[in-house]
This record gives structure tokens, C-alpha cells and sequence, in this order.
């Protein structure tokens, strides 16, 4: 209990680099695109930032696991680090130069021929986030997870402030200028400025993490490098396949429905997919927490027990904050614009989809652990072609309902692939049995919630409160969820 404690607290803390920044780029930027975007304007910025997710996998190429693989032996931490950082500018910029010469085709493919600015600043984005994977990641290996948030917030703080200038205040100026500023601002290029605004956040957290790369003495160890490499390899494919359950959807989506209504689709399934998102990002604030925290205990000797008791607490928080999202959804719902509210239909599908990929992410560690992560590309890759079948056989029927349900049946197969293969070669006894009861009774609630007719509001959360109360406490009685959070007090 003490050992999830200890990861309790810095997920806790990691909290404050990623759900606190991405509350506020939901809560503010969502809420101001889908009231000043119409459907197919906030399309684009769905899609395009659909493919900054994809290609960002490939950008890093799992050289963030590698880091923390290779960098336990204290000798050759600075060199692991440097080798890892060289490489990753090497790639970031090669990207961005065949990107910018390959403009013409780049945007083809990506069917924005007549927006070569976006892709341009598309790609800057990309190898600035890709380069900067690895000072973060030193940040988490060595525990510094303060300083890891507060980049993480300034980072999202620099970039609505952009936003805002750019869209809001920006207009007004320009009305009532008559001189340079006019020549530097256009009020037409709208969705343009959402990726300028972007390019300055990253470029900002890029000068910020500086002393954590400058200091550093320039070290590319060749043999270092292909041991990262032979290792990261398939860690790169299988989060490429990982990240194509993640996003296939809004990418291909205008192309199955049509350039008449396909951006208008992929902006409302956009917009109500941002609200269970919020599941997501709960999940990636404990996985900050959790890789460097399950490499550390592998040197111990009750590392499988400690493995089966985190994933037992975090099953339980995770159902817990899945009631909290799906139960007070019609409060949740306002973070979007009026006009995009008839996708939050997707959002209890979505949010359990994000809850199962946080089981997978637990249960991976054996694989990672063992050098085996060519088992990764199996199991993601698998996940893939369910999220492609799905989406490409059943979208033409059933829009974006067939996307959201693509997300439990990848991940579900995902999780059930993972135990098969762990079991001959690094079982852990989770006991996942005693864990149904739970998902039984949390999702029977999110039921009741979508069926019964409330009263009124007051009524609706009085009841819902009540249902988390009530879960809560079943939670406490069978497992003691409590003392995860709360020193128990001995007498």
C-alpha cells in the first residue's frame, strides 16, 4: 500500500503538467473554437491535430521508453541522455526540411493543397514536441515532477494567451488600426492563427527546457544507439499502431463520408470526443508517473505483487472518475458550443474505450520489462486493423457512433491479447475476476443515468452524486480505495 501511495502522489503531481494544462486547453480553447468555429472550420483543426498525434510517434520512435531503460545504470546515464537527445534533432530536423521541400505533396496527401502554411507550421510543431520528448522524460526519470508541470502549464498558459490575442483581441485592433499592424494581420486566416498560436506555446517550452539541454556535453555513442534502437523499434511500431486506434477515426472520416460534409462530421465528433478525452488524460498523468516508477521496482523482489496492486487501485479510481465524467455529463456537455453538443452521445462509449487502453497500458509492462516488445506490435497492430475494419466497413452506416464503439473493441482485444502472451513468459496474478463486480455496477449507473427521465437538473446531479457516493463506498468496503489517498491511522 505504501508503494501506491508513493505513485498515488507523484501521478498526483504529475497531474499538474498534464490534467491541469489540458483542463484549461479543453475548458477555455474548446469552448472559444466550437462558439467562433463553425462544424468544418473546427474539422480542420480536429483532423490536422489527428495527424500531429500519429506522426509524433513516429518522430520520437519509442525513444522515450528507451531512455528509461537504458539510463538505470548511473555510469552511463549522461550518455544514454545525450545519444538520445542528438538523435531525436537529427530526425526533427530532417523532417522539417522534407517536409518543406516536398511542400506540394505533403499537403496533397493530406488534402490541403491550398493551405501550405498550415502543413508548414504543422511540421515545426511536430519536431519541436518530438525533440523535447526527451528533456521531459529526464525530468520524470529523475523525479522532478514539479518542474516537469510547471513547463506543462506554462506551455498551455503561452498558448491560449496566443489564441486569444490572435482571435479575440487581435480583430478588434485591426478594425481600428490604420497603420503596420494591418500589413501583419489578417482577420480572415481564422483557423491559420490556431496553429501560429500553437507554434509559439511549443516554441516556448522548447527555450524553457534549454538548461536541461545545453548543459549537457555533446555525446553520441554509436553502440548505445542501436542498442536504443533495436529495443525502441518496436515500441515505435506498436505505438504507431497504438496511435492509429487513437486517431484513424477523425482522419479518415472525411474521406468515407465526403469533402461536402466530412469536415462538418469530423468537427462534431471532434467536439464531443474532447469530453471523454478527459478520461485520457487521466490515464497519461498516471502513466508519467507510472513507467520510471515500474523499471525502478522491477529490481525488487515483490515487483509482481506490487504490479497486480497498482492495477487493482487504478481499475477502481479510473471507474471512479469515469462515473464523475459520464453521471455529470450534462454539466460537462458546456464545454462545447450549442451547435456540437448532439456528439456527446459518444462520450460514456469513448471514455470506457480510454479506460481499457489505461488496463492495457498497466498490463504492458511485462513486455517492456523483459526486452519483448516486439509483443507489442502484435498486440497493437491487431488493435489497428479492428479500429480500420470498424471504422472503414461500418462509418458509412452509422457515422460516428461506429468510431466510438471501434475504441472498445481495439482496445478490449488488446488487453486480452496482452494477458495471452504474458502468461508463459511473465505472468502476474492481477485477478482481474474480482475487478467485473466493479465495471458491472459503474457501468449499469452510466446506464441508468443515459435512461432515467430526471426532474430537473438539481435532481439529476442530487441522484448522480448520490450513485458516485454510493460506488465510492462500495469501492471502501471491498477494497479500502481510501487508503490509497489517506494514511490509514494505526492504533
Amino acid at each position: 500500500m505504501n508503494e501506491v501511495r508513493t505513485l498515488a502522489k507523484q501521478t498526483i503531481v504529475y497531474g499538474f503538467g498534464t490534467i491541469i494544462p489540458r483542463f484549461l486547453n479543453y475548458g477555455i480553447l474548446t469552448f472559444f473554437y466550437t462558439n467562433i468555429f463553425g462544424k468544418a472550420e473546427y474539422g480542420v483543426v480536429t483532423e490536422i491535430y489527428a495527424w500531429m498525434v500519429l506522426l509524433l510517434v513516429v518522430l520520437t520512435y519509442g525513444m522515450e521508453t528507451g531512455f528509461f531503460r537504458f539510463a538505470q545504470k548511473k555510469e552511463n546515464y549522461e550518455k544514454v541522455y545525450s545519444t538520445a537527445l542528438i538523435s531525436l534533432l537529427l530526425t526533427s530536423s530532417l523532417f522539417v526540411i522534407l517536409v518543406n521541400i516536398f511542400i506540394g505533396p505533403v499537403s496533397a496527401v493530406l488534402n490541403y493543397r491550398n493551405n501550405h502554411d498550415y502543413i508548414r507550421m504543422f511540421a515545426a510543431i511536430l519536431a519541436i514536441d518530438a525533440f523535447c520528448a526527451i528533456p521531459f522524460a529526464r525530468l520524470r526519470q529523475e523525479n522532478k515532477a514539479v518542474i516537469f508541470s510547471i513547463i506543462k502549464i506554462a506551455n498551455v498558459i503561452i498558448t491560449i494567451a496566443a489564441v486569444l490575442f490572435l482571435l479575440l483581441l487581435a480583430p478588434h485592433i485591426y478594425e481600428k488600426s490604420h497603420g503596420w499592424f494591418r500589413t501583419v494581420y489578417n482577420p480572415n486566416y481564422r483557423v491559420g492563427y490556431v496553429f501560429v498560436a500553437n507554434l509559439i506555446g511549443s516554441a516556448s517550452t522548447l527555450i524553457m527546457l534549454l538548461p536541461f539541454i545545453v548543459k549537457i556535453k555533446p555525446i553520441f555513442d554509436k553502440a548505445i544507439w542501436q542498442r536504443i534502437i533495436i529495443y525502441s523499434f518496436p515500441l515505435l511500431i506498436a505505438g504507431l499502431s497504438g496511435s492509429i486506434n487513437d486517431t484513424l477515426d477523425k482522419v479518415i472520416m472525411r474521406r468515407m463520408i465526403g469533402e461536402e460534409t466530412g469536415l462538418a462530421t469530423v468537427g462534431e465528433y471532434g467536439a464531443g470526443y474532447k469530453l471523454a478525452v478527459l478520461m485520457a488524460l487521466f490515464i497519461q498523468m498516471f502513466r508519467f508517473a507510472a513507467e520510471p516508477f515500474f523499471f525502478e521496482k522491477a529490481k525488487h523482489e515483490n515487483a509482481k505483487e506490487t504490479y497486480a496492486f497498482v492495477m487493482k487501485y487504478f481499475v477502481i479510481v479510473m471507474l471512479i472518475i469515469y462515473l464523475g465524467i459520464n453521471l455529470y455529463l450534462s454539466g460537462i456537455q458546456f464545454i462545447i458550443g450549442k451547435n456540437f453538443r448532439d456528439a456527446i452521445v459518444v462520450v460514456p462509449i469513448v471514455s470506457m474505450g480510454y479506460l481499457l487502453y489505461g488496463v492495457y497500458i498497466n498490463h504492458s509492462i511485462w513486455y517492456k520489462l523483459n526486452d519483448l516488445t516486439r509483443f507489442g506490435i502484435y498486440i497493437t497492430l491487431v488493435g489497428a486493423i479492428i479500429t480500420a475494419l470498424i471504422n472503414i466497413l461500418l462509418i458509412p452506416a452509422y457515422g460516428y457512433m461506429a468510431s466510438a464503439w471501434a475504441h472498445v473493441a481495439s482496445y478490449g482485444t488488446m488487453i486480452i491479447m496482452s494477458f495471452i502472451f504474458a502468461e508463459k513468459r511473465y505472468k502476474i496474478e492481477y485477478k482481474m475476476i474480482k475487478l467485473v463486480p466493479y465495471f458491472i455496477v459503474a457501468i449499469g449507473m452510466v446506464v441508468f443515468s443515459q435512461l432515467y427521465h430526471y426532474k430537473n437538473l438539481v435532481y439529476e446531479l442530487l441522484i448522480n452524486s448520490v450513485l458516485i457516493i454510493s460506488f465510492i463506498a462500495f469501492a471502501q468496503g471491498k477494497d479500502k480505495i481510501l487508503q490509497v489517498f489517506f494514511r490509514k491511522t494505526d492504533k
